[in-house]
């Protein structure tokens, strides 16, 4: 997926690392609609604009990168890497690159893909 420059700007706010885990994280989800969301600081990725539709965001931080959920307290999680408490999202956390490629993170995001097409 081509980075825009809105995105790129973006990043520019974030450790150099930061930045490698979220362009990594981009590569699981191509031919998905990315939108920016400044004041959120987070990308959100969907197949349409309303909340229903969207898949997941990435969350850079000064410190690391989070990968949510939309409906993630619904997504099968068998090892255990999905955090947080809300009523509808979770989110795992992406301390390396090496931690975008496991296998239990395609789980989730082909899960979380299936769902949606189940949504829709």
């Amino acid at each position: 997926m081509k980075m825009d420059t809105d995105i790129l700007s973006f990043l520019d706010a974030y450790p150099a690392t930061v930045a490698t885990r979220v362009k990594g994280l981009r590569d699981m989800l191509p031919g998905i609609m990315e939108q920016l969301d400044v004041p959120a600081k987070m990308i959100a990725y969907s197949y349409g604009h309303k909340y229903t539709e969207m898949i997941c965001t990435i969350i850079p931080s000064q410190k690391g990168v989070k990968l949510g959920f939309y409906k993630g307290n619904e997504l099968p999680d068998p090892a255990g890497i999905l955090k947080g408490t809300g009523k509808i999202s979770r989110y795992v956390e992406i301390p390396d690159e090496g931690a975008i490629h496991s296998a239990a993170l395609k789980k989730l995001v082909d899960a979380a893909l299936a769902a949606y097409k189940k949504r829709v």
